[in-house]
């Protein structure tokens, strides 16, 4: 089979109509508003695609002006996709593009005709495209691994739409946009064909990467308060405890609520959930750089800190027990008082495993219990020495 215009032109509508369609199937799946405007603009190409094909029939009105405003509506299409991607506002200058090309209707039908509107359709294609290949620049860090493929294939394709317009003011270049003839819009079919697969394979790429990392992201947290799971604690944990030595010892506090089950019987369970996202946010607010912090289960909660001290310790335990008070005693009242038990633990060497060290935590907040509760109580095994802040 010959390459000839029509047939590349076929090629284009067959290729743009799947890509639409395989977008069309990942957004309904995940619901990823970037898919549904790239989607749309794989399917505004299918449809410019089939119209250009009747300018061999005699609609030049319609295979020429309507299908090449098409494809810019494509592409525009294409960039509004990125802008929701990569959460960008775009000025309203955007969307009067199309007034540049509605004003070439006014253009008189000379045999300058076609290269003006080659040259016009071209530039108002690159920019758009130059624009979203910009958004997709990386700030520090990329994206994603697909983000940065479609940013360079965005890049070249809108590269490439801004020589053709050059390409045609050139003196002697044979232009015929009736006719399908001329070098430029030769080559301009065969990128246009290669394009729609490299978009849109990089286009499904970009969010199919976003998608296992939202998964990723979502195994890894509890999904009440949005701090990490045990699981994704016991991952972390290693990396913290390769800092720790004599000079920058790690703490552990295990932090449990007292009286909880008063709050669930008293105002119901989403009362509770309340507190407990309540304390993750104070937890949050309160956690120094480079700690971490999980919900163990229950009412159960975990902060591992590197660089630790004995004072540091009590400092942050304090704080919490705090504000926890004051929240608690504010928000939901109980025939007894609904505060925090806090057992803690600091250690100069990596422990065997993160087990080991929250049963060290187990054993300090049982002895916070057994104080009487609403305390903290400090381990500190190296100096085969424990302290007990209580209640102030």
């Amino acid at each position: 089979m010959a390459l000839d215009p029509l047939t590349l032109l076929t090629l284009s509508v067959a290729l743009a109509a799947a890509a639409a369609l395989y977008l069309a199937v990942e957004w309904r799946s995940i619901r990823e508003p970037s898919l549904l405007f790239w989607s749309a603009g794989f399917a505004t190409i299918t449809v410019g695609s089939t119209l250009a094909l009747l300018r061999a029939q005699g609609f030049p009105l319609i295979g020429i002006w309507f299908a090449n405003g098409l494809l810019v509506v494509a592409h525009w299409l294409f960039l509004l996709g990125v802008a929701r991607f990569t959460q960008t506002r775009l000025s309203r200058g955007w969307y009067l593009i199309f007034m540049i090309w509605l004003a070439l209707l006014l253009l008189p039908e000379d045999p300058s005709w076609s290269k003006i509107m080659l040259m016009a359709n071209s530039l108002l294609v690159a920019l758009l495209m130059l624009r979203a290949s910009l958004l997709l620049r990386p700030h520090g860090k990329s994206l994603s691994v697909g983000a940065v493929q479609l940013r360079y294939v965005l890049l070249i394709h809108g590269l490439f739409y801004f020589a053709k317009a050059m390409t045609a003011v050139v003196p002697g270049t044979l232009i015929d946009l009736a006719a399908l003839r001329g070098e430029i819009i030769q080559i301009s079919l065969v990128e246009g064909a290669m394009a729609i697969m490299l978009i849109a394979l990089s286009m499904t790429g970009t969010e199919r990467y976003r998608r296992e990392q939202q998964i990723a992201r979502l195994a890894a947290r509890d999904p009440l308060t949005a701090l990490y799971n045990r699981r994704a604690l016991e991952v972390r944990a290693p990396r913290l405890f390769i800092d720790v030595s004599s000079a920058r010892p790690g703490a552990l506090l295990l932090i449990d609520i007292d009286n909880f089950k008063l709050v669930n019987d008293l105002h119901g369970h989403t009362a509770g959930d309340r507190l407990l996202i309540a304390l993750s946010e104070m937890i949050r607010a309160e956690l120094p750089q480079g700690a971490l912090a999980a919900r163990l289960g229950g009412d159960e909660f975990v902060v591992l800190l590197g660089n630790a001290s004995h004072e540091r310790v009590v400092e942050l335990g304090s704080t919490l027990r705090e504000q926890f008070h004051q929240y608690a005693a504010r928000t939901f009242v109980t025939p007894a008082a609904v505060t925090l038990s806090i057992g803690a633990t600091l250690f100069e060497q990596a422990p065997a495993n993160l087990t080991a060290l929250i049963e060290q935590g187990d054993a300090a907040l049982y002895e916070s219990k057994r104080g009487g509760r609403d305390r903290i109580r400090v381990i500190v095994p190296a100096v085969a020495e424990d302290q007990a802040v209580q209640p102030r």
